[in-house]
């Protein structure tokens, strides 16, 4: 849509609407122009499902056959099912005692209260209105009876239960009273103050959205305008020093007068882009880095089409970890290095350490990884989304276009959080009719990559279905049997405890993996706030253990809990590893000229264009 027409479609302003009141002529051009949009995009999509032969019946994620198959174990045990029913209903005339007792102005104790973390029912009409209490506590009862219909049943396998288990959190998400405009009192009462106008507003958001996915749906998380890679975001001085057809190397420029000998190579995952280590100066690891006297150089990958369809996990290995090693000793003239890698980066790291021991190349002297699977022995909630048949409709997918579409895995991820990723926006974009809030994170977030076909399906199948990575000769790159036994440096893995993605109690087996000797930090938050956790911020916490015992749960029970980012901890560790102090060195100043500034040209190529 181009601004002319924005102007043309777009309903007035809330603070416009206040200034000259309700105006209903101006409501129904508004309407009248949603539904113009509205039949256009119906009319495309229909046309692209007709020309693609899709049937909107298909299941290929086999999600109609697991709850068909717990429809049958249900059915099978009538008593128990008879038993939760009765279960059911006598918490719901104990919830019309209650309702009757609180409209009668005497107390009444809740019959189910949503958890202290959970954002829905914030708002103080969900507690003190009688009516939005009890539409409350009424899905609350409901929704703890359904999941735990699901999750007791016997006679599924586990991947069934698994599978059974997520989607009926995202049906009682997604039914969630805080959803619908009539059931959410903060909506409620927007709705009455503005005469209608914040759902028209959120219609013509939607259907933005639509029309921005290009006939599916994707939810404006930050405003897009909002942040400009150099300028107000990914703004650490440097310089692109390398660059192949698979990544450029970023070299940053020194903010002490003498850094370690040994550089610090960064190797970021290739699912995101690299600027979630360097978002703004303030939460910016990568400037954190210099500030401790760190030559720090970062991979930037680029984001892959057709062209790099049948570029494989070796590639990633040999123009990606060990071309950047080669660059980095032709610009420093230092062949040995420290290096981290995160989330996919550190699987690549790990791979690449494998291939280097094999090879008796002792160029990397410490290695660091953050958030990384090694160990693919229990990967959480993303095994809902792997198994033969998922993966090889994924495969028919990548074929036709080379590549995995970035929209496509972050749909997946936002899937996990639905409440915070999903939900959320629809509340505040479509049903209260507002922009979404200028956030850093999130607009990263929205800035997808793609994924090669033939390494995105070698990941899968190799890793994720037969954990081959973590077994000696599971995997060959570059004509390298990988054994990770072999792998004797010094290793630090920071892990977060809420992790959805890389869960902690599957990361710690990666250091198990190896023969070095290991430190493993566990941070508070998730995937991405308990690594971006600069210590000004005094967020959080984190727990260290000098043993390393046989399984997690072990680990945790005689950790020590300390304040604050784990970050002071992680550069002492790193710092033992970085040898002599030695002159700055100056970005393109070296054996290697500098192609152009940091965040290079790399990271601008977006998938959404």
């Amino acid at each position: 849509m181009t601004a002319k027409t924005a102007a043309k479609t777009s309903p007035p302003a809330p603070a416009e609407e206040a200034a000259r009141g309700y105006d209903p002529v101006a409501l129904a051009r508004s309407l009248a122009s949603a539904a113009e949009k509205s039949a256009k995009l119906i009319g495309e999509f229909a046309t692209k499902q007709a020309a693609s032969g899709k049937s909107m019946l298909a299941d290929e994620l086999g999600i109609g056959k697991a709850f068909l198959e717990l429809a049958a174990q249900l059915m099978a045990n009538p008593v128990k099912l008879a038993e939760s029913q009765m279960t059911l209903w006598w918490d719901y005339m104990n919830l019309w005692q209650s309702s009757l007792m609180k409209m009668m102005g005497a107390p009444a104790a809740p019959v189910a209260a949503p958890s202290k973390s959970d954002k829905r029912f914030r708002h103080e009409d969900w507690e003190q209105h009688v009516l939005f209490d009890f539409v409350k506590q009424s899905y609350l009862i409901t929704a703890r009876w359904m999941h735990g219909q699901v999750a007791s049943v016997e006679g599924l396998d586990d991947k069934t239960r698994r599978k059974v288990d997520f989607y009926t959190r995202q049906y009682i998400d997604a039914l969630a009273p805080s959803n619908f405009a009539l059931t959410n009192p903060e909506v409620f009462r927007e709705t009455v103050a503005t005469g209608g106008q914040n759902l028209v507003r959120g219609l013509h958001n939607l259907l933005d959205d639509i029309e921005r996915g290009n006939g599916q749906l994707k939810i404006s998380m930050t405003d897009p305008k909002a942040f400009e890679l150099g300028v107000n975001i990914a703004t650490t001085p440097g310089k692109v020093v390398y660059r192949n057809e698979l990544m450029e190397l970023i070299q940053y420029a020194p903010t002490t007068a003498k850094v370690a000998k040994r550089p610090l190579l960064v190797v970021p995952p290739w699912i995101n882009k690299f600027y979630i280590l360097d978002l703004r100066e303030k939460n910016s690891f990568v400037k954190w880095c210099t500030d401790q006297g760190m030559t720090t150089f970062i991979v930037s990958w680029v984001n892959p089409d057709a062209r790099l369809a049948d570029a494989g996990f070796d590639r990633y290995l040999a123009d990606g970890t060990l071309a950047a090693l080669d660059a980095i000793a032709e610009a420093t003239g230092e062949r040995e290095v420290n290096a981290l890698g995160y989330c996919l980066g550190g699987t690549l790291l790990a791979a690449t350490l494998g291939h280097m021991a094999a090879r008796r190349d002792r160029r990397i002297v410490s290695a660091t990884f953050m958030t990384s699977l090694i160990d693919f022995r229990a990967t959480g909630e993303l095994e809902v989304f792997i198994d033969e048949a998922q993966v090889a409709s994924l495969e028919r997918k990548m074929e036709g276009r080379g590549y995995l579409e970035g929209s496509e895995m972050a749909n997946t991820f936002n899937m996990l959080r639905a409440n915070d990723l999903i939900w959320s926006f629809v509340i505040n974009n479509y049903l209260l009719g507002r922009d979404p809030f200028p956030f850093d994170l999130l607009h990263w977030n929205g800035d997808a990559t793609r994924m090669p076909a033939r390494m995105h399906s070698f990941y899968l199948r190799n890793m994720y279905m037969e954990n081959r990575l973590a077994k000696p000769g599971g995997i060959t790159l570059c004509d390298t049997p990988i054994d990770l036994a072999k792998v004797t440096v010094p290793t630090y893995f920071a892990s977060a405890i809420e992790d959805h993605i890389a869960p902690w109690k599957a990361t710690y087996y990666g250091p198990k993996a190896m023969s070095g000797k290991t430190r493993f930090v566990l941070s508070g938050s998730g995937h991405i706030a308990g690594m971006i956790n600069p210590p000004a911020a005094a967020k959080y916490c984190y727990w260290t253990n000098a043993a390393l015992p046989s399984t997690p749960d072990q680990w945790l029970a005689t950790a020590a809990q300390h304040e604050g980012s784990w970050w002071p901890d992680w550069t002492k560790w790193v710092a033992a590893h970085g040898g002599k102090q030695v002159a700055a060195r100056i970005p393109g100043k070296g054996g290697l000229k500098a192609l152009g500034d940091a965040p290079g040209t790399y990271v601008r190529m977006r998938a959404d264009t």
